[in-house]
């Protein structure tokens, strides 16, 4: 089989996986953070695990694109750094700000993310500098890139804003946790997740791919679900949770 039609293949059932994913997701929490439990096997520490499974995106996603069969234009170049700004904080910055770094993450969960990763960055690295069009200069002019790159951006920095109020609840090592009050949490439960759905999404958006939609479908497969189950967490907790914040849609869900 060639490799255009295996990466076909492979794109198109990617999209059937994280269907299943999400629907799985409703029922079944993932097991770390706030809803960690045993029997997921052995674990590390959740700051090395972070570490481990973001850094595969970084390394892989330089790997399939460096390596393609295609010139490098400056646009496609641009895209890279785009990733790189996300995952090298993901990697390098995110796992030593965390106040519960030490806390336990089972092993089989950083084993998921690593498959995730390598997938994800095949899809969107090989389709960049192999089976894409050609994107030349004039591309930066087109409203879907300027759309993209501002969601792309504003989604970025929503995240890491949410993360630093969702720090300053805590202190180091304590499993406690508080009400997230400033920023969007003043209306939706998992600002954070908000802000990393609307990021892939300008990232979709801004290089106009199947590949780039593939992420932002299964960021949210992945996130959606995961917001839902910190809003009833945080219901159950606290007697005095804002009645009126949604789980990740302000006003809608």
């Amino acid at each position: 089989m060639k490799e255009f039609a295996f990466y076909r293949i492979l794109l198109i059932s990617w999209y059937g996986v994280a269907a299943i994913i999400f629907v799985a997701l409703l029922f079944i929490p993932a097991p770390y953070g706030r809803h960690s439990r045993p029997g997921w096997g052995p674990s590390i520490q959740a700051r090395f695990g972070w570490m481990i499974m973001e850094a595969v995106s970084s390394v892989g996603f330089c790997g399939f694109f460096l390596l393609g069969n295609r010139e490098h234009t400056p646009v496609t170049l641009f895209f890279m750094l785009l990733w790189l700004i996300h995952y090298i904080q993901r990697s390098f910055v995110y796992p030593f700000l965390i106040k519960n770094g030490r806390k336990p993450m089972a092993l089989s969960i950083v084993g998921m993310a690593i498959f995730f990763n390598i997938i994800n960055t095949y899809l969107n690295g090989r389709y960049l500098n192999w089976f894409s069009t050609v994107y030349t200069r004039r591309w930066v002019q087109d409203p879907r890139f300027i759309i993209g790159l501002i969601l792309f951006f504003s989604g970025f920095f929503i995240n890491i804003h949410s993360d630093w109020i969702l720090r300053k609840l805590r202190s180091e090592d304590s499993d406690n946790y508080g009400i997230p009050h400033g920023g969007l949490f003043e209306w939706i439960s998992s600002a954070n997740y908000f802000g990393e759905v609307v990021e892939w999404f300008g990232w979709a958006c801004l290089t106009w791919s199947y590949a780039g939609l593939s992420f932002a479908v299964w960021t949210a497969a992945n996130l959606v679900p995961r917001a839902r189950s910190h809003h009833k967490w945080y219901i159950t907790q606290f007697a005095d949770y804002p009645k009126n914040r949604k789980a990740i849609l302000p006003f809608l869900f």
